[in-house]
């Protein structure tokens, strides 16, 4: 068979898929052995392999050592979410981006924060707030703490003129990264800052980040009222 007409791994996964929409494999069925797949579809095992392996980090199959492969009972689903830029997601809606540096200080890292991200005694860490605007009216206030050992450049970075959402996102690559999503009552501070009532509920994520095991960064973000996030899958 010339290389041009081999069969690939794409191909091996779009017949895989096929058989599942058609229910020849339904759910919770035992799909053949890869070396039975591969002399089937006349390519490599790793190609079989390569192609299932795909399939189970979509969610539609299920692999186990020594079990086999079958088809998941209920698909599983995963949110696409990307570190978003403050500044497209403004500029993105018509409007003007603007951004102020509130506070930025080099400190031991806090207790609760060693605990969040097992940091080791004495760690040290940048602590940065800081409010993002869309046009006059606020948008985002951050408040962000990053880790000196594993970024050690803070100590001589300021971020008076470029945020440390942008900042980080273009100079410090994460391998890892966890988000949650919840309500949080506006504080004296952040009530002023976002202008809502003290004692407001108010839109918060937070997001903390790693690089090859090791933290780099926790990050909270306080929303205006109204604010709304959306995902895909």
């Amino acid at each position: 068979m010339s290389e041009a007409n081999k069969t690939g791994f794409r191909d091996v996964k779009e017949e895989i898929l096929e058989r599942l929409r058609d229910r020849t494999w339904g759910p919770g069925d035992l799909l053949p052995r890869e070396i039975a797949l591969a002399e089937e579809f006349g390519c490599a095992r790793t190609t079989v392999n390569r192609a299932l392996r795909e399939l189970s980090d979509e969610g539609l199959l299920e692999r186990k050592r020594k079990a086999g492969t079958r088809v998941r009972m209920s698909p599983l689903r995963s949110a696409r979410f990307e570190i978003p830029l403050i500044r497209d997601e403004i500029e993105a809606s018509g409007s003007v981006y603007r951004y102020r540096l509130v506070s930025q200080q080099i400190m031991q890292a806090p207790d609760w924060l060693c605990a969040r991200l097992d940091l080791g005694d004495n760690a040290q860490v940048a602590h940065v707030r800081c409010m993002h605007f869309s046009g006059s009216a606020p948008y985002q206030f951050e408040d962000r703490w990053i880790n000196c050992g594993i970024v050690p450049e803070i100590g001589s970075t300021t971020f008076e003129q470029e945020s440390p959402n942008e900042w980080l996102v273009r100079e410090v690559p994460f391998s890892n990264a966890e988000i949650s999503f919840f309500a949080a009552a506006a504080d004296t501070a952040m009530s002023e800052f976002l202008q809502v009532q003290n004692g407001e509920a108010i839109f918060a994520s937070e997001r903390a980040t790693w690089r090859e095991g090791n933290p780099v960064t926790l990050a909270r973000m306080y929303f205006q009222r109204g604010h709304r996030m959306t995902t895909y899958y």
